[in-house]
């Protein structure tokens, strides 16, 4: 089993150059000022610019209005977009039909009362991002670095492809992977030695980790 991994929140041109070179499909670039990962629309511009071929680029934004998002779209060279606010199925639809680009929804989960919203959003989306839901106190939708019961999707599969997020570590990414067979993964925080500041030897050994755990999960399936 192929597995697909995101390191979002990258800062630095060497940020980007550990990413492609671990082997990590997605780089994501946060434009939420509250974020300690936040970029500017020129510095994602220079980040974007400097990737290689085949690593695809997200913009993550939190309840952005029309403006912001038709800034970032025509400055900075872009895959998808993910949205990580209260953007409702409406909103959703109505940007990605704005803009053209897949669009990524972010879904917080916590319990199961939290999980129709994820086949709603499924439904308006190209893709679904299953994270921890923020606690109430946060000022951050997303990069807490908190997990949530990983049984609660397990076996579940929705209308569209979708990446699992929140609390992820080099450590328990490939009990996630078994738990929950998720084929994409995210983090942020769980490759940072300090926040905001990204770790070289842990983005790698995510990435390791994480691929490790799907060839052995393809390795698990009988063959006949």
């Amino acid at each position: 089993m192929d597995i697909q991994v995101k390191i979002c929140g990258l800062r630095t041109p060497e940020d980007v150059a550990v990413v492609a070179e671990a082997g990590a499909r997605y780089a994501g670039f946060v434009f939420f000022p509250k974020s300690p990962r936040a970029v500017s629309v020129a510095e994602a511009r220079a980040l974007a610019l400097s990737a290689p071929v085949g690593l695809a680029k997200v913009a993550l934004v939190v309840d952005a209005d029309d403006a912001l998002l038709d800034e970032i779209v025509d400055e900075v060279p872009l895959d998808m977009l993910q949205l990580h606010g209260h953007e409702s199925p409406e909103r959703v639809a109505q940007i990605r039909a704005r803009h053209g680009l897949p669009v990524m929804k972010a879904v917080g989960v916590a319990s199961e009362v939290d999980l129709p919203a994820l086949e709603a959003y499924g439904k308006v989306a190209d893709q679904l991002l299953v994270d921890a839901k923020a606690p109430k106190d946060s000022v951050l939708p997303g990069g807490n670095g908190l997990a949530f019961d990983w049984r609660l999707i397990a076996g579940r599969r929705w209308p569209v492809p979708w990446m699992l997020a929140g609390g992820l570590t080099p450590e328990n990414v490939a009990e996630a992977v078994r738990l929950t067979g998720a084929r994409q993964i995210d983090v942020s925080s769980g490759v940072e030695r300090a926040r905001g500041e990204k770790s070289p030897e842990l983005i790698r050994a995510f990435v390791r980790a994480a691929q490790t755990a799907g060839a052995g999960a393809e390795s698990a399936v009988p063959r006949f």
